[in-house]
């Protein structure tokens, strides 16, 4: 007997990816008989549910749990979703996912063949919309100038990795390390796989475990998500600092020397010309990227389309992280 699997799911607000999720582990190969799906919903006000409902009434030989999320939080709806879980093995997906028909089953093969603790794949990145912007998001949430060596959203090899996303796991990981620390509203599973390393564990990546994701639709989505990534990052990092990487450290000096130059441009002019070479060089460089990329996918407007999200990201993730740095000392105080 295959073991019995609990598909976690943090939700709120998407009815317009849930159904894609839902027809994803319906077409599930693992047995369904030993699967289950729980979806921990963040009070969703829009028909979040009644898709939710729809599809429960459809397909009855799925079973399906529908859990509320009042703290509204990620890493409060998975443990939330862990607490209520039956399984052996947790699975864990997002609603703006649509995992492959054999995700599941590859996860608990490579449980089974013992490849790591804490195991994930790799993400094909979507438009979450059909208009150009969502389009050029798309790319930039997979391009190396937007996410660095982030290999699950790169081409990458079977092995060990810092991190995963969404990330497979048993029971007894969960009773020896502890479930996500709810003190961190994002980077809740670098946070985990970090203990994860730590208590001597693997995290490891099977490209074979592929799953589509839908990027943000709008410029403004993107900001708000890398603003809050940037954010909570540092207040990760405080926790444990030798797991900072170059590529996240980048975004925070890049809008830092750019804050300074401007300032410093009102009284120098040389700080001035030094502004408008940092900005020229940045600039080029994403613009040889937009084009490179423009020719290659045939369509003009990623020309302009990407250096603008890969901007987006860098300078929302960038302030943020700085944001997070000058507010740290007052919340201290505040809770002194």
């Amino acid at each position: 007997m295959p073991p019995f699997v609990s598909i976690i799911v943090p939700c709120y607000n998407e009815e317009s990816t849930i159904r894609h999720l839902l027809d994803a582990v319906l077409a599930q190969t693992y047995p369904r008989a030993q699967m289950e799906l729980i979806i921990s919903d963040g009070m969703s006000t829009d028909n979040t549910r009644s898709v939710i409902e729809s599809f429960q009434k459809e397909h009855a030989d799925l079973e399906i749990r529908v859990v509320d999320n009042t703290v509204k939080a990620i890493p409060s709806a998975l443990n939330q979703a862990i607490r209520q879980g039956r399984g052996d093995v947790f699975v864990r997906l997002d609603a703006h996912s649509m995992p492959i028909p054999e995700y599941v089953e590859r996860c608990v093969a490579a449980h089974e063949a013992g490849k790591g603790e804490n195991i994930g794949g790799v993400w094909e990145i979507r438009p979450g919309a059909d208009t150009l912007i969502a389009k050029s998001i798309s790319f930039a949430a997979a391009h190396p100038l937007g996410v660095g060596d982030a290999m699950y959203r790169l081409n990458a090899k079977a092995g060990a990795v810092d991190t995963v996303p969404f990330g497979s796991f048993r029971r007894t990981l969960i009773e020896k390390i502890g479930a996500f620390d709810e003190t961190l509203l994002a980077n809740e599973d670098y946070e985990f796989n970090t203990r994860v390393r730590e208590s001597g564990g693997t995290v490891w990546l099977d490209p074979s475990i592929r799953s589509v994701y839908f990027s943000r639709s709008t410029l403004g989505r993107l900001a708000a998500q890398y603003w809050r990534y940037g954010f909570w990052k540092l207040k990760m990092l405080k926790r444990y600092p030798h797991t900072l990487r170059w590529r996240q450290a980048l975004p925070p000096l890049f809008v830092l020397s750019v804050i300074v130059f401007i300032v410093l441009s009102l009284f120098f002019g040389l700080a001035r010309y030094a502004l408008a070479a940092q900005l020229a060089i940045y600039f080029f460089v994403l613009g040889l990227a937009g084009l490179k990329l423009a020719v290659e996918k045939r369509n003009g407007f990623l020309f302009f389309g990407l250096p603008l999200a890969i901007t987006t990201m860098h300078l929302s993730w960038g302030a943020g992280f700085l944001w997070s740095f000058i507010s740290s000392p007052a919340s201290a105080r505040n809770h002194g």
